[in-house]
């Protein structure tokens, strides 16, 4: 059986990642699948938005399960991964939304790959932490370059300086995560705002999403000199006339992503 599962219906893929009785940590044979999986998603211009969760009821994902490699920190730290952790935790080409479905712990690279989501939702008792500290480790792969371009000098720096876990409502104050629900709703919120990521226009939200991850290290005035490709792709699009045709027709759009 394999380590994540793809699933792609109605321009949604689902991403999740199977090995519940890890809690779905990633080791790496893990680590490879989700790096095909992004990449396949990357050239798949039929996808609209992506569901990034894990299997079971316990656990997002655990982190690295390093168990039995054999391998040091240091050799850990030495090993590629130009996107951070399971490919995601800072990728910075994949255009499409991601939607974080965090349905348990979400520790370690765990809550690296939220940290590479667009819109988080989250269990009542999802629990988040960059824990390697306690363990002699450390947050390698896009929790210390990517929390702290995220919430507030000091509430990045407790995070990670006391390896502590924390619950999704205390991060949903600090504003990482978009809505906290009930494990029974958590598939119908998910779907509400897969719902109205659906309703906007494929290029539309590629062009911000690019414009985003790609200028964030920019001053405003120079972000909004660059003329990103997705950009001017959305702004001669087929769609563009076609959501302007809607509004004065009165109707809702037919997004062709083109």
């Amino acid at each position: 059986m394999s380590n994540v599962i793809l699933d792609v219906v109605d321009h949604v893929a689902r991403v999740t990642l199977n090995r519940p009785d890890k809690l779905n940590a990633i080791d790496e044979a893990t680590e490879r699948e989700l790096e095909t999986i992004w990449q396949r998603l990357e050239n798949d211009r039929d996808v609209r938005a992506i569901v990034l969760t894990g299997a079971g009821d316990r656990g997002f994902c655990a982190g690295s399960d390093v168990s039995g490699s054999g391998k040091s920190g240091l050799d850990y730290w030495t090993m590629s991964r130009p996107n951070g952790f399971g490919g995601i935790s800072f990728r910075d080409t994949l255009d499409v939304p991601i939607i974080g479905r965090i349905n348990g712990h979400a520790l370690g690279g765990g809550f690296e790959m939220v940290l590479g989501c667009d819109i988080v939702i989250a269990a009542e008792e999802a629990t988040f932490g960059l824990t390697e500290p306690r363990l002699g480790y450390l947050p390698l792969d896009g929790g210390m370059v990517q929390l702290q371009r995220q919430i507030p000098h000091h509430l990045a720096m407790g995070l990670m300086l006391t390896g502590k876990r924390f619950k999704a409502r205390e991060l949903a104050s600090w504003g990482l995560i978009n809505e906290i629900v009930p494990r029974a709703e958590l598939d119908a919120c998910v779907q509400r705002w897969l719902d109205d990521v659906l309703a906007c226009a494929p290029l539309s939200l590629r062009a911000i999403k690019q414009t985003v991850r790609r200028t964030a290290h920019l001053s405003p005035r120079d972000a909004q000199a660059l003329r990103q490709p997705a950009l001017v792709e959305a702004l001669t699009s087929e769609d563009s006339k076609e959501g302007a045709a809607a509004f004065r027709e009165k109707r809702k759009p037919q997004w062709k992503g083109r």
